[in-house]
């Protein structure tokens, strides 16, 4: 394990501390920061993203929670193990981080890519989860293989949003985040290509060949889950979530208006408030 050295981060009415560090797995470092005390809030990016994805939500959260970042294996600055990263290996990162960190039952949120890791975990690990967030994710839930009702969701929204990707604009934004946030837009392109030596259509591939499980396999997770999906989404199936969770004892869903796929990135204060209510739900004083 290698500490790095840092400094407290000024907050209103005060400085909250921070630590930055490498959690040493077999194969690779990960890279990890922890902003904050309280109520341990854990975050898991995307595809697109890196420990940086979440500038909004530490900022907003750090004043009352322990919030801790990170970098899946193979994104900047965590390793990229020999072969290129697994998405097998997300849960036990996830387990040996929370562990090495000492956080008793934290809230995870895993956005988009970050879903296979939380849902995995929770999965692994059952009870060792106060809540789970899902945003723009079902990880390796298939839609396909989860009744008439959400294969078919999928089909429609595959059809409605086929011409909706245009040149130059990352997908994870969208059309309406490009036009009316261009610096917004500009950032999140930036965050994508700082991992450079991970082949992200390779392991896009492995993700989508780790899609294979039924939706029913979510009644295994009684730990409270909130989905979050973006009305605009062109790279998840929004549609699909009212099907794909109604599997699970205690799920709800929250979708939020003009959003596309990263609605922690374009929309902060309708994400952050909904994770809010979510936290005030679980008998968080600190939310």
């Amino acid at each position: 394990m290698t500490s790095l050295p840092t400094q407290p981060l000024a907050m209103p009415g005060g400085s909250v501390p921070r630590q930055r560090g490498y959690l040493q797995r077999p194969d690779c470092r990960i890279y990890y920061e922890v902003t904050g005390e309280g109520p341990a809030l854990v975050f898991g990016h995307g595809l697109g993203g890196n420990h940086l994805s979440w500038w909004q939500q530490v900022g907003h959260f750090a004043g009352s929670h322990r919030c801790v970042t990170f970098s899946h294996r193979g994104f900047a600055p965590s390793d990229t193990p020999p072969g290129g990263p697994d998405p097998a290996a997300y849960a036990e990162d996830l387990a040996a981080l929370i562990a090495h960190l000492g956080l008793e039952k934290p809230v995870f949120v895993g956005q988009s890519m970050g879903g296979w890791t939380g849902i995995g975990f929770a999965l692994a690990h059952p009870g060792a989860l106060r809540g789970l967030v899902l945003s723009a994710t079902s990880g390796p839930i298939d839609p396909r293989r989860s009744g008439a009702a959400a294969a078919e969701a999928l089909a429609r929204w595959s059809e409605e949003t086929a011409s909706r990707k245009a040149p130059g604009v990352h997908p994870a934004m969208g059309a309406r985040g490009a036009a009316e946030q261009p610096a917004l837009h500009f950032l999140y392109r930036a965050i994508d290509e700082m991992s450079v030596e991970l082949d992200k259509e390779r392991l896009r591939k492995r993700l989508y060949e780790a899609r294979t499980r039924p939706a029913s396999d979510l009644a295994a997770i009684e730990t409270p889950t909130l989905w979050i999906t973006g009305a605009e989404d062109v790279v998840f199936a929004s549609p699909t979530v009212p099907h794909l969770m109604a599997a699970m004892p205690r799920a709800r869903h929250v979708e939020i208006e003009r959003a596309g796929h990263s609605t922690y990135f374009e929309r902060p204060a309708a994400f952050n408030a909904a994770l809010e209510d979510f936290l005030r739900e679980l008998g968080d004083r600190s939310a």
